[in-house]
């Protein structure tokens, strides 16, 4: 290995018999003295043995400048010694130049142990990583430096880093590393152990209660995050920076300190999503899947080497194997939907348990419609042509095959819950109540939809498109609901009909008043504002034909009159809260100021 320190040749020496043989051993003894003085002063008065006593400490902040001149001039003596050996292995002079290595060697063992024992702090992994500015060579993998740190730490690390040559070009490479290795080693298991992350057997993962897992996972994820681009970069580029003239030194170093670490990292949560299947699991695994996902490409690059082609490896099986579990997890989701089996219709036709349950799910699982393009694979059933609306093709363009994947899953997923909501309305006798029950629970899919992430996944036209399967439902429910009700009083002939006909009909359309408030007055819509508006919309249609009989009978007078269409807002404004009030209904016009039927309000009397 050639070295970076050379000796100024001496001028003016003379020519002797044999010129390369006195030169370099002329060198070696201007090599020799210059080494015996700096060893006497730091190191040892006595040189008549191999044996060191260290005075003081050569590389402290105080003396780095003369650490480094002692390290130069070792690496003097050693040129000279390789020049006087080529030429006269024999001469007595290298004796003398090998005991003063020899010493040399073992001061900078401890030199050496003492700046990576002393400097825990400046050579932390976060550290190095935080304030170094790598790049790693892809073709190379070595690591270049764009920008060195200016601070004790650059001073650390290029001392190290002389001792390091100094030590491997002088035959002490297996010194230099079993300290290295040694040292740096504890300060990972340290840092590991900081972390809180516990490498627990597949056998003890199986026992674990769902808090505890959850627990372990949460804590997996804060350690990973910190070791990938922290912990493993910063051990990366110190030994890449200490070992730089050896490349196989600075790869032997690296993988043997954080090689097993980095193993049992990324199997860890493979072992946990293979036991206890739940479809709870599902958040924590899309978190796992997308945290490593994110982190693939430092992977491969921290981890080039040769030697850790087990880690990248093991990064990936662990993204293969988490993404099986989340579709499977999908379709265990998937069935559950299928398979729930509540037969007691919902109270007042309102919003379905499993309706909220299932969207609250879907809501939570389009927030990872990024990290879900690149696992979620299609179902194996079509959509129906329309399910997004007229312009499928103009709502999805653009799309690429992954993100067009999660729109078709989740939208399937919403169409088996759908489906079964379909079947549970049929659970009512009153098919007013069935549309009802299915206005509200699709009105319900859709607030969620507009309101959280599915939006971007399903888009505007699925949201326009079932906004208008609402709509028919609510138009089944009036006709069905209030249709009889509203067709006694209506005439579309103009002749005038008989006093005591007219009679009949208005007294008809009472009793249908009352029989349908009644009935409806336990049912339920949840949305305040859905519920406004249907009100409104069945008061409107109301005041329409009272308003049209009224005035073409004129009848103010007659007994027979129970609702004012000017009131008929009031009578309605209970309606679809459930509280199961009826009307109290004053006999005519000429009893009552205002002609209206009281709501009984019990509370109030």
């Amino acid at each position: 290995m050639m070295l970076l320190f050379k000796p100024s040749l001496t001028l003016g020496r003379r020519i002797k018999p044999r010129p390369c043989q006195s030169f370099s051993e002329s060198l070696l003894m201007d090599s020799i003295e210059a080494a015996e003085t700096l060893t006497r002063k730091w190191i040892s008065p006595d040189l008549s043995s191999s044996s060191s006593c260290s005075l003081s400490s050569i590389f402290s902040t105080d003396n780095r400048v003369e650490g480094r001149r002692f390290v130069e001039v070792i690496n003097s003596l050693q040129y000279a010694i390789q020049g006087v050996v080529l030429v006269n292995p024999e001469s007595p002079k290298l004796t003398r130049a090998h005991n003063l290595v020899t010493i040399a060697m073992k001061q900078l063992e401890k030199e050496f142990y003492r700046i990576l024992k002393s400097n825990r702090r400046n050579l932390d992994p976060e550290s190095v990583s935080v304030r170094s500015s790598p790049s790693f060579n892809a073709r190379n993998k070595v690591s270049i430096y764009s920008q060195v740190p200016k601070s004790e730490e650059a001073d650390v690390m290029t001392d190290l880093k002389m001792i390091a040559d100094c030590m491997i070009s002088s035959g002490y490479e297996n010194e230099c590393i079993k300290i290295y290795k040694k040292i740096r080693g504890s300060i990972m298991a340290e840092a590991l152990s900081n972390l809180g992350f516990e490498n627990l057997s597949f056998g003890k993962i199986q026992k674990l209660d769902w808090d505890s897992m959850e627990k372990n996972l949460k804590k997996w994820l804060e350690a990973t995050k910190v070791l990938i681009t922290n912990l493993f970069e910063g051990e990366r580029i110190l030994s890449d920076h200490v070992f730089s003239p050896s490349v196989s030194v600075a790869e032997s170093c690296f993988t043997e300190i954080t090689l097993d670490s980095a193993l049992t990292l990324f199997i860890f949560p493979v072992s946990v999503a293979q036991c206890k299947k739940t479809v709870e699991k599902i958040f924590l695994t899309l978190d796992i899947y997308q945290t490593i996902s994110q982190l693939m490409p430092q992977i491969e690059e921290i981890f080039s080497y040769d030697s850790t082609t087990a880690v990248r490896l093991q990064a990936a099986d662990s993204l293969n194997n988490l993404g099986e579990e989340i579709n499977s997890m999908v379709a265990e989701f998937e069935a559950s939907i299928t398979k729930e089996s509540s037969k007691t219709p919902i109270r007042g036709g309102s919003v379905h348990q499993l309706t909220r349950y299932v969207m609250n799910f879907i809501v939570f699982l389009a927030d990872y419609h990024e990290c879900l393009a690149g696992v979620l694979t299609e179902s194996t059933l079509p959509l129906p042509e329309d399910y997004f609306g007229n312009n499928d093709e103009d709502n999805n363009e653009g799309e690429t095959g992954s993100s067009s994947t999660v729109t078709t899953r989740i939208a399937w997923l919403i169409l088996v819950l759908l489906c079964k909501i379909d079947t549970k309305s049929r659970m009512y006798n009153d098919m007013a109540l069935s549309y009802l029950f299915l206005a509200n629970n699709l009105h319900y899919v859709i607030s969620k939809v507009r309101t959280s992430n599915l939006r971007v996944v399903l888009g505007d036209e699925w949201v326009t498109n079932h906004e208008g399967k609402v709509t028919q439902y609510l138009e089944k429910y009036e006709k069905i609901a209030w249709g009889e009700v509203i067709t006694s009083l209506f005439d579309s002939n103009e002749e005038m009909l008989e006093e005591h006909v007219a009679k009949e009909r208005l007294m008809r359309f009472n009793e249908g008043f009352e029989e349908a408030f009644q009935k409806q007055s336990e049912w339920v819509v949840p949305d305040s504002k859905l519920r406004d508006d249907l009100k409104d919309s069945v008061t409107e249609k109301l005041t329409i034909v009272t308003t049209s009989f009224y005035e073409k009978y004129h009848v103010e007078n007659w007994e027979e009159v129970k609702f004012a269409p000017e009131d008929l807002d009031n009578y309605l404004s209970d309606l679809f809260l459930g509280t199961g009030r009826s009307c109290i209904i004053v006999p005519s016009l000429k009893q009552s100021d205002s002609g209206r039927s009281l709501k009984d309000s019990e509370s109030g009397r």
